[in-house]
């Protein structure tokens, strides 16, 4: 679904995060996501020999690793147009199918928002 209302603050700010995630490391996406306490955990692409993570599912993995027990949302900075089924698989393990995904373009507009559990 195409976000058309205006974007919540805390809904922003991690569209911000990951924007600067990316910027910063020099690497295809950023990702942040916020956990149950409105934490953020923000990550970019892991590209090793041996490792292979998307942003999304590195900023997951670094709320899990937190003690995180929930996600109330998740944002992506990509060129691609929506978020992979892997990284909407990661978001919905911790925050659950309606938990919504942010995909924004690497300007930082955001493209549209989905729920982890949508296909």
């Amino acid at each position: 679904m195409t976000e058309a209302a205006p974007l919540d603050p805390e809904d922003r700010k991690i569209i911000t995060l990951a924007r600067s995630a990316r910027a910063r490391n020099g690497v295809p996406e950023g990702a942040a996501v916020r956990d149950e306490t409105g934490r953020t955990y923000v990550a970019g692409t892991v590209a090793l020999d041996s490792l292979q993570l998307s942003a999304l599912q590195t900023a997951v993995a670094m709320a899990v690793a937190s003690g995180a027990t929930s996600l109330e949302a998740a944002a992506v900075v990509t060129d691609a147009e929506r978020a992979t089924d892997a990284d909407r698989a990661a978001v919905r393990d911790l925050g659950g199918p309606g938990t919504p995904v942010l995909v924004a373009g690497l300007d930082g507009t955001l493209r549209t928002t989905v729920p982890a559990g949508e296909a």
